[in-house]
C-alpha cells in the first residue's frame, strides 16, 4: 500500500506524476478560504508533507501521528520547531544550494537598483517628468570600487562576494559566526566585527538565517553606525531588521536607502510607510522566484520526501539524530 502525503504547494505536471507513481497524494490549496480546514482534515494518516510558507505548530502536528517527514520547498526553516519535530521523530528537509545563485542575483539587483535609483527614476520617466537633462537632484551613487559588507557568509553570502569582487571590483568585508579563510583567499575579503562592518561598508547586505540570535540584529543602534551614504540590502528575513527603526532612519536620510525583498509582515501592507519612501526599493520576496530555480527547489523537495519515505537518509536533512 502506498504511503500518503499531503501536498500544499503546486508542482509541475512532471513532478506531480513522479510523486503519484510512488505515494498517494492529497492536494490542499492553502490560498482558498477553507485551505487550513482542509489541511487539518488531511493530516490524520499522512506520512509526509510537502510545501512551503506554512507555520507547522504543535496543534497541527498533533493531528498527524503517523507523520515521518516534512519536505519544505525552501532553504529557510524558521517556520518549523525543529526540536519538536525531532522529539516526534519527524524528519525535516529543505532545499539548499539550488537557490544560491538566483538569490544572490536578487540581492545584487536590489543593490544596483537602489544605488542608481532605477525604480524611482523609471517611474519618473513613465509619469512624463523627463523634460530636460538630469541634474544632481536625480543622480545616484556608484557601485564599482565601493565597499561591500556582507552579514552572514554562507552560500549566498559567498555568491554575493564573488559578484562584488569579480564583477564590480568591490572590497568585500564580512561578518559571520567565524572567519572563512577560503572566502578571504578567493575574494580578498576581510573579516570584521559587525560594528566595524557597519561603520565601513558602503553597501550592507544581510544574508543570515532567522534565529533567536539574529532577530532584530539590525536596529536603531546598528543603523546609527552606518555611513549616511550607505545602503542596506535585506534578502535574509524581515525580522532580522527592526522595521520601525529602519523607517525612521530612511525618513531622516540617516542612510541613503534600502533594497528590501523581505519584511516583518508578508505580503507587505499597502499602507506600509516603506512604500511611501522614494529611497526604498521593495520587491515581493522574489529571492528565488525564477521558473528554473523554483522547479529545481520543488524537484529537490520531492527527492527528499521520497527518499525519507523509502527508508533512506534524505539528501538535505535538517533535523538531527538520523543516520
Amino acid at each position: 500500500m502506498k504511503k500518503r502525503i499531503v501536498l500544499y504547494k503546486r508542482l509541475s505536471e512532471g513532478l506531480l506524476a513522479q510523486l503519484q507513481a510512488q505515494v498517494e497524494v492529497t492536494w490542499v490549496d492553502m490560498a482558498k478560504p477553507d485551505g487550513l480546514a482542509r489541511l487539518r482534515d488531511a493530516l490524520p494518516g499522512a506520512h509526509g508533507l510537502l510545501g512551503a510558507s506554512l507555520r507547522l505548530d504543535s496543534a497541527l502536528l498533533d493531528l498527524a501521528p503517523q507523520l515521518e517527514v516534512v519536505a519544505s520547498v525552501s532553504v529557510g526553516v524558521d517556520n518549523y520547531d525543529i526540536n519538536d519535530l525531532h522529539r516526534r521523530g519527524v524528519m525535516l528537509t529543505n532545499t539548499p544550494d539550488v537557490l544560491t545563485e538566483t538569490t544572490a542575483d536578487t540581492g545584487f539587483a536590489l543593490l544596483l537598483a537602489t544605488a542608481r535609483r532605477v525604480v524611482e527614476l523609471a517611474g519618473w520617466v513613465r509619469d512624463g517628468h523627463w523634460q530636460a537633462s538630469l541634474g544632481p537632484a536625480h543622480f545616484g551613487t556608484d557601485v564599482h570600487g565601493k565597499r561591500l559588507g556582507i552579514v552572514g557568509m554562507g552560500r549566498i553570502g559567498e555568491a554575493l562576494a564573488r559578484r562584488g569582487a569579480a564583477g564590480f571590483g568591490m572590497q568585500v568585508l564580512y561578518h559571520s559566526q567565524r572567519p572563512k579563510p577560503q572566502v578571504e583567499a578567493r575574494y580578498g575579503a576581510r573579516y570584521c566585527t559587525l560594528d566595524a562592518l557597519l561603520g565601513e561598508a558602503d553597501y550592507v547586505c544581510l544574508t543570515v538565517p532567522l534565529s533567536a540570535s539574529t532577530e532584530g540584529l539590525i536596529g536603531a543602534r546598528e543603523l546609527g553606525l552606518m555611513k549616511p551614504e550607505a545602503i542596506l540590502v535585506n534578502i535574509a528575513r524581515g525580522r532580522v531588521v527592526d522595521e520601525a527603526a529602519l523607517i525612521k532612519a530612511l525618513r531622516a536620510r540617516r542612510i541613503r536607502g534600502a533594497g528590501l525583498d523581505v519584511f516583518v509582515q508578508e505580503p507587505l501592507a499597502q499602507d506600509s510607510p516603506l512604500l511611501q519612501l522614494d529611497n526604498v526599493v521593495a520587491t515581493p520576496h522574489i529571492g528565488s522566484a525564477t521558473h528554473e530555480t523554483r522547479e529545481a527547489m520543488a524537484r529537490c523537495a520531492v527527492d527528499n520526501l521520497l527518499a525519507a519515505l523509502s527508508g533512506q537518509r534524505p539528501p538535505n536533512l535538517v533535523t538531527p539524530g538520523y543516520i
